[in-house]
């Protein structure tokens, strides 16, 4: 990376990218939707920094960083299941195919980590071993590598509510999914993950656990939504490191995104407070994290788009053929 470049442009944010000429606006916590009548999406990844709910800052680079990385990743994987992209005008930008989504969350997990309520590492140490249709055995350590890898699916809550642990005969019972739809997803995710865990192999990385969504097209069939292996859907372990930490016991060597919202618990209570003003500096070493790990992850030197005045200016400009699709 061009240290000296990225710092002279670390005002180059994108906190929002309200785009009035276009139509059916949808705002997530990182990315802005739009829906146009010809069936197409246009998602576009804003810097967007999320935690406990709520939007913390806006970290420069990051968007370009996870929609260049997710590309990066639907190339090396069209192979094996057919994904929602049909364009990618701009760094920050994907035209997709839009979607019905399916229901249910596919992650998949090669080691025994997480700290979240539904992690297995989470499940384990609170004495579960028959989690997500699948039993572990006694013994296994905090970041262990499992036998082999295992999906723990969830409920995919659309209403803001929270996603639900379910095993493979809570989805066929509800009918969240067909058996022969949870039949091919099972099997695009673990390949999805082999391929990740290989490439992530000869970067010197170990992907220990990520996300997948899938939709289904206007014919019925199955196709990767949204990103994949990016910084944000997956977890990232340094191969290096990885077995002497594990031996004394401590937390793999990773690309560590979470300093911003350390720093933040910290100093209040981030799901009631109101948030103080995060210094410049740690935001930019956080830029700096995202970008590290796009070069690591793909291979490729960042290079930050610097076109326009500002990101929104450059994203319009390249969208402007779209605006009279209403």
């Amino acid at each position: 990376m061009d240290l000296s470049l990225l710092r002279d442009h670390a005002g180059r944010v994108l906190p929002a990218a309200a785009i009035p000429e276009l139509p059916n606006a949808y705002s997530g916590k990182v990315r802005e939707n739009y829906d146009l009548p010809d069936g197409r999406r246009v998602i576009i990844a804003t810097d967007r920094l999320s935690a406990f709910d709520r939007i913390l800052c806006a970290v420069p680079f990051k968007g370009q960083v996870l929609t260049q990385t997710a590309r990066f990743w639907f190339g090396e994987t069209a192979d094996i299941c057919r994904n929602h992209v049909l364009d990618n005008p701009d760094p920050n930008v994907v035209i997709g195919q839009r979607l019905d989504i399916l229901p249910v969350e596919i992650v998949v997990r090669g080691y025994l980590a997480g700290t979240t309520s539904t992690s297995i590492l989470t499940l384990y140490k609170g004495g579960a071993r028959a989690m997500y249709g699948t039993r572990l055995p006694d013994g296994l350590r905090p970041n262990e590598r499992l036998a082999a890898p295992i999906i723990t699916p969830t409920s995919k809550a659309f209403d803001g509510g929270h996603d639900e642990p379910l095993t493979p005969d809570e989805i066929l019972d509800r009918g969240l999914l067909t058996p022969a739809q949870w039949e091919e997803v099972s099997a695009h995710a673990l390949a999805l993950f082999a391929r990740g865990q290989a490439i992530a192999a000869e970067r010197g990385l170990i992907l220990a656990d990520t996300k997948y969504e899938f939709g289904t097209d206007p014919d019925g069939r199955i196709v990767l939504a949204d990103e994949i292996h990016t910084p944000d859907s997956s977890r990232y372990w340094k191969a290096g490191t990885y077995e002497a930490r594990f031996a004394s016991g401590e937390r793999p060597e990773s690309f560590d995104k979470d300093v911003v919202r350390s720093w933040v618990a910290e100093r209040c209570d981030p799901y009631r407070d109101e948030i103080p003003p995060i210094p410049a500096d740690l935001v930019f070493e956080t830029a700096l994290v995202y970008v590290e790990a796009f070069e690591t992850i793909t291979g490729q030197t960042f290079a930050p788009d610097l076109a326009g005045a500002s990101v929104l200016e450059r994203i319009r400009s390249r969208l402007m053929p779209l605006f009279g699709a209403v």
